[in-house]
C-alpha cells in the first residue's frame, strides 16, 4: 500500500506563519486480472464455439468467428481478461455448457 498525503487544513501560528496539516490515505491496489483461454479440440463443432462466444461474452458475431478461426489455427485463443471471480465464472459457465451438449471444449484462465 502507497501512502500520499492529503491536504487537510492551512492553519496560522502566532507568528502568523502558515502550516499545513496532512493526513496520509492508504492508495488501494488494483486487484489481478485473469486471461480466458479457449483451447482448440477435433471434436467441438466451430459454430459451437461462435455460439459460446457470442452468449458468454458478449462478441458480435464477426468478433466471435475471428477469435474462432485463432482458436482452430493456434491452438488456443485469449478470450477476454477479467478479475478472478469474473473469469473463474465463465470459465465454469463455459464448461458447464459445453459438457451439457456433450462437446470436449476446453476453457481455462491463467494470470496476466
Amino acid at each position: 500500500m502507497i501512502q500520499r498525503p492529503i491536504m487537510m487544513s492551512e492553519k496560522k501560528d502566532s507568528d502568523g506563519d502558515a502550516s499545513v496539516v496532512l493526513q496520509t490515505r492508504p492508495k488501494t491496489k488494483r486487484p489481478p486480472l485473469y486471461k480466458v483461454l479457449l483451447l482448440n479440440d477435433d471434436y467441438t463443432p466451430m459454430e459451437f464455439v461462435v455460439h459460446v462466444l457470442e452468449r458468454f461474452f458478449g462478441m458480435s458475431h464477426a468478433q466471435a468467428f475471428e477469435i474462432m478461426l485463432t482458436v482452430h489455427k493456434k491452438g488456443l485463443a485469449v478470450v477476454g481478461v477479467f478479475s478472478h471471480e469474473i473469469a473463474e465464472t465463465k470459465v465454469t459457465q463455459v464448461m458447464d455448457f459445453a459438457r451439457r451438449h456433450q462437446h470436449p471444449l476446453q476453457c481455462t484462465m491463467e494470470k496476466e
